[in-house]
């Protein structure tokens, strides 16, 4: 692709990542976080290509995928930093319910699972945030070329003009 249609990849990458940085901060919905972040990097890969003049390169996928898994994750952790209460709440819930039906669950888990709760300060969910970054990244990029390979235009050749190619009549 040419450097001025390089451009295109910034609003693809916002909407990609929009959408798979919501579902994947959403609790019960982000169950499938994976595949929140591929399928925006599918969505951003859509909208490039439909910017796009030219066919576009897995390279261009791949890229394109990469800034939607980081924008995910910097919308997933602005969304988790309000339902973080609702998320802790739930995830203790459920130890708790499972702790009733196990018989090896460690002595003290319940005041382990409180201490973590209470510490989460700022510099541990940033350095969250950028292992979420490294791997929405990763996955993104995944994204990306999968839908580069959906969505490819096909190669034209230069002048537009059709080639027809004459058949051997000697041969058959």
């Amino acid at each position: 692709m040419a450097q001025n249609e390089k451009a295109g990849f910034f609003i693809p990458a916002l909407v990609g990542g929009a959408v798979a940085g919501v579902l994947t901060g959403v609790p019960l919905i982000n169950c499938l976080c994976c595949l929140w972040i591929i399928g925006g990097g599918i969505i951003a890969a859509y909208f490039l290509n439909k910017e796009s003049r030219a066919p576009l390169t897995t390279g261009d996928g791949a890229i394109v995928g990469v800034f939607a898994g980081i924008v995910a994750a910097v919308i997933d952790f602005l969304i988790s930093i309000p339902l973080a209460p609702i998320s802790n709440a739930f995830f203790r819930n459920m130890m708790e319910r499972f702790a009733e039906y196990a018989d090896e669950i460690p002595a003290g888990w319940d005041n382990w699972i409180e201490r973590g709760f209470a510490e989460s300060t700022l510099p541990m969910m940033l350095f969250g945030m950028v292992i979420n970054a490294l791997i929405f990244a990763v996955m993104g990029a995944l994204g990306g070329i999968i839908g580069v390979s959906l969505f490819k235009k096909k190669k034209s050749p230069d002048n537009g003009a059709v080639i027809d190619v004459p058949k051997d009549t000697d041969s058959i």
